[in-house]
């Protein structure tokens, strides 16, 4: 499925299971903040859309789901490189499931984040 936000940030998903996903992002000069690090919400964002990947491979046709929460805790700034983000689902219930990504920057866990998503049936469009 295309994921034009993912895109314009370059998030790449670099791998796929039930379950789980690891996407990875190659710090570009326009990801950085006014002190030279990655901005949050970059590192966020790569959780955010990670939750999504893994849970997506879980859920049955017809079925999509959507952020309820995701907290952060961010451990080191990232000046450069590339992050990667390993997401595995937690629990998968009928409507809600619990997801855990880490954010490494090479060897370095720079953060951690868990989130909520909210699994649904797609309404067929109108019209």
């Amino acid at each position: 499925m295309r994921h034009p936000y993912a895109e314009l940030i370059g998030f790449e998903v670099t791998g796929r299971d039930a379950g789980e996903s690891t996407l990875t992002l190659k710090i570009r000069p326009e990801h950085m903040n006014p002190h030279g690090v990655a901005h949050g919400a970059v590192l966020y964002a790569l959780a955010d859309t990670g939750m999504g990947a893994a849970l997506y491979s879980l859920l049955e046709e017809g079925q999509a789901c959507a952020t309820v929460t995701c907290a952060i805790n961010y451990f080191r700034p990232v000046g450069g490189g590339t992050v990667t983000c390993r997401t595995f689902v937690r629990n998968k219930g009928r409507t809600i499931a619990a997801l855990e990504s880490e954010i490494w920057n090479g060897e370095k866990l720079a953060a951690t984040a868990q989130g909520q998503f909210s699994i649904f049936a797609v309404r067929p469009p109108k019209g």
